[in-house]
């Protein structure tokens, strides 16, 4: 390897602006504003603003916190420092239920200064004895569990200066005050482990009350708590009951107080909703709704009372992550009669949550909906893949004009839907589809010069909507529905770069450590809805129970939260333990494993095509990278002796890995992408052996035609793998490839998310065998990490992570012509677009303030680099074909010829 040289842009301490920097977007635990969080050290976020300037460093910060009363409870000293993200609260505690202000001033390395608007955060309930409210369910049931209604009217006396609403529920809950919907939430309170811990919303209702007479009510779900649910739609995983606890804080202008809140005075009844469940659907019964049933004027002397239930509070917590909301709203763009004779309306994307129409007719009038993701072969409606999820909502018109319905506590995956028993003609314009997931915040766009690639990274986004519900399910459609891990840690690094997943994770994560078994090993799926924290359900699996380490780490590279490592930290040394104690001789070759999972096979295998990695090996390899992960954290975390520890452990299981699996000329016993891959990903190979392992990698794609033949555990490596050893033009055939088994093989058959199987639907149109076929299962989207970080080049450091330091490298390849990426780092947004036009390469790269940069330009050659026209101070030599740039925060323009 050549001495590297790194170039600094003279001009970067000059070209200032006269305009003042801004402090922008400030976080408390990663929110803007929340209502409550119960974290008693929170910690503060913020971005620098510094327009048209280059080179922006914070260098001090002042931060000052206030509580309702304007008093100061912290208000450090200036801190000499150019730390924005993350800071710890250290001042005097925080109280229960109470709301507090913060702004933030900071200087920089030009003189300037500047401070913050405002923000705010509110504690939750931080002690189960602020919970006044009491559990409470309906009195009986009938046996098809129609939806309960529960109630109050209260009386508002005083001018009203706060009030903050806290709400759970056993089961999902919609809540009301005054006819109107508390929040824009959905599916609350969300996915967790329920015998665990369950999750309650704050929401800020000061708007909703109104002087005299108010109601507050909610209607019920049995969603995951209790619905039909999991493997083998299993129900009652979590309990039978069904069950409410809410609480109002109000605080009047005067200073007193006053709260409502669920008990035995409550009254419950039945409306519209008779049932509703996850897999199966809703059925909505429009002549029993209870007209103004949340209102203060309804007459609820006909309804039952409320009963009480003895269920703990002392495993309740605040949300952290965003809540599943609305999104994207779609209109038909084709109706059409099957063969069969069925009417279905397309919407032109395979999407996840719920139609929404109107209609008029009868009372008694009842409508049917089904949804599908594809149509068979003939042209029909195929539902055969949901396996035993109806996914069917039933809407029972009351007679009353024109009438909206969508259904409630339920969620569909469909690009199409059926409609059965619908009055008179349907009008496409009457239907919607509302897309439903996790509010994170985009974070990225990728574009090419190749159409079919744009499709493809649309897909990937798709995907990734359509399956982070609240959990990073593996498919939204079928009866289903999980928190696969090894789905969610081969998908992990891509997701941050479609969306701000941080929280999103860090909550599952909790989960994670919470019903990992006690032998270290991790269920399948997270959280455990196989058999409720009994291992029977099965766990262990390598490639599966590595999330526990390599989400992690992911979540760390790209926020640089070092609090992620230390809630996962025993649990990822957990697991390192149970490899190691069902290792002999530092070789794992035991245990049920999932392997490379649904690599590519076939059917009639004479000439030996089929490209089986053996399951040992591949676990030998995560065992080799959980380890490395498990120093990586122990490292970051000061832990010196475990570093010392696993680092020798690291050692004996690679030697382990060498004497079993690779002859001494480097061949692996596996002579499969996904072995080569891994080994050089994984960095299981002495240095001598690396090259030629690569070159056999590349032989291996070129012997089946260009083609991969990884599943789930080689796919995310093997393009990064490639580009690493001096393929890049291997891993970009196998991007560009449009035949079967490739990425875009199913973009030319109409995909519009990615397949849980390259072959999903056949060439000749026939579909893949319906146990195990879904359209709308992320992982083999992760091949978007390496569009990102390979060939728009945009990452981090890893010794600065979280985009603190960042690296922006492009790679020209597979004839684009231009190539753009922008993601919102933690400190703001950075940007790679580069082109090739008339034998130059142009580059514009855009740095955020408070981070520096090194930028790579591709040169050959004596090519000289210009940055703005002007020319870049030349390095004694290239470093492996590009010219090295250390440059500040600000926007770029570079360019040299080809």
């Amino acid at each position: 390897m050549r001495k590297t040289f790194f170039l600094f842009i003279a001009l970067l301490a000059g070209q200032l602006c006269s305009a003042q920097i801004k402090v922008q977007r400030l976080m408390t635990e990663n929110l803007v504003n929340p209502v409550a969080i119960d974290a008693l050290g929170p910690r503060f976020s913020w971005q620098l603003d510094g327009g048209q300037t280059r080179g922006v460093m914070q260098t001090a910060y002042q931060i000052k916190v206030t509580d309702e009363a304007n008093h100061v409870v912290w208000a450090p000293a200036k801190v000499s420092s150019d730390q924005s993200m993350y800071v710890n609260y250290q001042g005097s505690a925080l109280k229960s239920g109470q709301k507090y202000t913060w702004h933030v001033k900071v200087w920089d390395n030009h003189g300037k200064s500047a401070e913050s608007l405002p923000a705010t955060f509110g504690m939750g309930l931080l002690k189960a004895d602020d919970w006044k409210a009491q559990w409470i369910g309906p009195a009986r049931e009938e046996a098809s569990r129609p939806s309960p209604l529960l109630r109050k009217g209260f009386t508002v006396n005083k001018k009203v200066k706060k009030a903050i609403a806290f709400i759970t529920a056993h089961g999902l809950y919609e809540a009301h005050i005054n006819g109107k919907r508390v929040g824009e939430d959905y599916l609350t309170p969300g996915y967790t482990s329920y015998n665990k811990r369950i999750q309650y919303q704050a929401y800020d209702v000061t708007n909703l009350l109104q002087p005299g007479a108010n109601a507050v009510g909610a209607s019920l779900g049995s969603g995951w708590y209790r619905g039909v649910y999991g493997i083998g739609t299993r129900h009652e995983i979590y309990g039978k009951d069904i069950s409410l606890l809410l609480q109002i804080n109000i605080t009047y202008a005067d200073g007193s107080t006053a709260t409502v809140a669920t008990d035995d005075s409550w009254k419950t009844s039945t409306g519209e909703i008779r049932y509703a469940e996850i897999y199966m659907g809703s059925t909505t019964d429009a002549r029993k709704e209870q007209k103004g049933w949340s209102t203060a004027a309804f007459n609820d002397s006909g309804w039952s009372k409320a009963v009480i239930g003895n269920y703990p509070k002392d495993d309740l917590v605040a949300t952290v992550n965003e809540p599943v909301k609305k999104h994207e709203i779609f209109k038909v763009v084709k109706m059409f009669t099957t063969p069969k004779g069925e009417k279905v309306l397309d919407f032109g994307q395979n999407l996840v949550g719920w139609v929404k129409f109107k209609v008029s007719g009868k009372a008694g009038d009842k409508i049917v909906i089904s949804h599908a993701e594809v149509m068979d072969k003939a042209g029909n409606f195929y539902t055969d893949n949901l396996r035993d999820a109806k996914a069917q909502n039933t809407f029972i018109l009351s007679g009353n004009g024109v009438e909206t319905f969508e259904p409630q506590f339920t969620w569909q995956g469909f690009r199409y839907i059926r409609i059965e028993g619908y009055p008179g003609d349907i009008k496409p314009e009457d239907f919607t589809a509302t897309a439903v997931y996790s509010d994170m915040a985009p974070t990225g766009s990728f574009s090419c010069s190749n159409p079919m690639i744009n499709q493809l990274q649309h897909n990937i986004q798709w995907g990734q909507k359509g399956n982070f519900l609240d959990i990073p399910t593996d498919c939204p459609q079928r009866d289903e529905r999980l928190g696969w891990t090894g789905d969610a840690q081969v998908f992990s690094r891509t997701s941050t770069f479609n969306m701000n997943t941080h929280n999103f994770f860090a909550k599952w994560l909790k989960d994670v450590a919470l019903d990992q078994f006690s032998d270290g090993s991790l269920p399948h799926v997270i959280p455990d809805a196989f058999d409720n924290g009994r291992p029977t359900g099965g766990g262990g699996s390598a490639g599966w129970s590595d999330a526990t380490t390599i989400i992690p780490w992911n979540m760390y590279l790209a926020y640089g939260d070092k609090q992620i490592l230390e809630n996962q930290y025993n649990s990822m040394k957990a697991w390192v333990g149970f490899m190691k104690s069902r290792s002999h001789n530092n070789l794992w070759n035991v245990g049920d494993h999932f392997g490379d999972w649904l690599f590519y096979t076939r059917n009639d295998d004479n000439d030996g095509s089929a490209a089986i990695t053996s399951k040992y090996l591949i676990a030998q390899c995560f065992y080799a990278h959980s380890t490395q992960l498990l120093i990586n954290a122990a490292q970051v975390l000061g832990k010196t002796d475990d570093v010392e520890t696993y680092t020798k452990l690291l050692a004996d299981v690679k030697g382990a890995y060498l004497r079993e699996y690779v002859t001494p000329n480097g061949l692996i016993s596996s002579d499969t992408q996904t072995a080569y891959a891994e080994a050089l990903e994984f960095d299981m190979l002495p240095e001598n052996l690396r090259e030629q392992a690569a070159g056999r990698l590349a032989d291996n794609i070129r012997r089946y035609g260009n083609h991969l033949t990884t599943g789930f555990l080689g796919t995310p490596y093997l393009c990064d793998a490639l580009s690493k050893y001096g393929h890049a033009d291997a891993a970009f055939r196998l991007l560009l490839q449009e035949e079967y088994p490739s990425w875009l093989y199913p973009i030319k058959m109409g995909a519009t998310t990615i397949w849980e199987r390259w072959d999903g639907i056949k060439p000749d149109g026939e579909l893949e065998v319906p146990s195990m076929n879904s359209y709308n299962h992320y992982a083999y989207g992760a091949i978007g990490d390496w569009m990102y970080r390979t060939v728009a080049g945009i990452d981090t450091k890893s010794e600065q992570p979280g985009y603190k330091g960042i690296t922006i490298k492009p790679t020209v390849g597979g004839n684009f012509t231009q190539v753009s990426a922008d993601y919102e780092t933690p400190y703001g947004k950075a940007s790679s677009h580069w082109k090739v036009e008339n034998g130059n390469f142009v580059l514009d790269v855009v740095i955020p303030a408070n981070t520096t940069a090194t930028v790579y330009i591709p040169t050959k050659g004596d090519s000289a680099v210009t940055e703005g026209g002007k020319p870049v101070t030349k390095a004694a030599d290239q470093i492996a074909g590009y010219t090295a740039v250390n440059v500040g925060s600000g926007n770029y323009h570079f360019s040299t010829s080809m």
